[in-house]
């Protein structure tokens, strides 16, 4: 093995996104008393998981922009339950967008493996979320100096897993392909985004997943496998 450049994802592989930004909801929903709507925090949150995961599929394939994009999935949950209340939704959104990026969680082991890998190699985020919220986020946590160059789909306005935004991340990088690694959790945008412009892949499993369509270069279930494969 030969690498020089690692693109890491963001969510959910460095940064606890799932865990912070359930606690996030969690405290808004309570702020605003939720519970007079709906059957529980959970009955709420399922509802909004669900169609955020359908929007972020449209927003990938760019049938909406950002801005639907956020309207929609807030508004959803409380359409579901006969609130038709847009400035409701509309605060609960802002109250989430102040609030996530201050949260500070990291994936199991993440400071200590980024600590190890950072003097070794050039380290890059690779991610598809907001500018307004990836660097902030990440200075909350204090893993941001570990890392030379954030870049981030809304640059070119093209989403992992497309090519584009992994050429683009070469170039803006100065990276070369044969000496770059991708490692992120999403199947999907990181592995086969990697895979289909040839870059390596180091596939962070936490999901489980037993089935795989191509198999990727590398897989762990644990980020701290990291210091003994790099």
């Amino acid at each position: 093995m030969n690498y020089k450049n690692l693109f890491f994802d963001l969510d959910d592989t460095i940064w606890a996104f799932s865990q912070n930004a359930r606690e996030t909801f969690e405290e808004v929903y309570h702020n605003y008393s939720l519970d007079r709507y709906f059957d529980s925090f959970d009955h709420y949150y399922m509802l909004y998981q669900q169609r955020n995961a359908e929007l972020w599929i449209e927003y990938g394939d760019g049938k909406i922009t950002k801005d639907e994009l956020n309207h929609q999935r807030f508004l959803f949950p409380l359409q579901s339950v006969g609130v038709n209340d847009k400035a409701l939704a509309e605060q609960f959104s802002k109250d989430f967008f102040a609030i996530i990026p201050t949260k500070s969680g990291l994936m199991p082991y993440a400071q200590e493996v980024l600590e190890y890998l950072s003097p070794r190699y050039n380290m890059y985020i690779l991610s598809n979320g907001f500018r307004e919220l990836q660097s902030h986020k990440m200075r909350s946590a204090g893993v941001d100096h570990y890392f030379k160059k954030v870049i981030l789909s809304e640059d070119i306005g093209v989403l992992k897993p497309w090519p584009e935004i992994f050429n683009f991340a070469l170039s803006a990088t100065q990276s070369d392909l044969c000496t770059s690694l991708m490692i992120g959790d999403s199947w999907e945008a990181d592995i086969t985004g990697a895979y289909g412009v040839g870059m390596s892949q180091v596939y962070y499993n936490v999901a489980e997943r037993n089935s795989f369509p191509f198999y990727p270069t590398y897989q762990i279930h644990s980020l701290k496998e990291l210091m003994d494969l790099l």
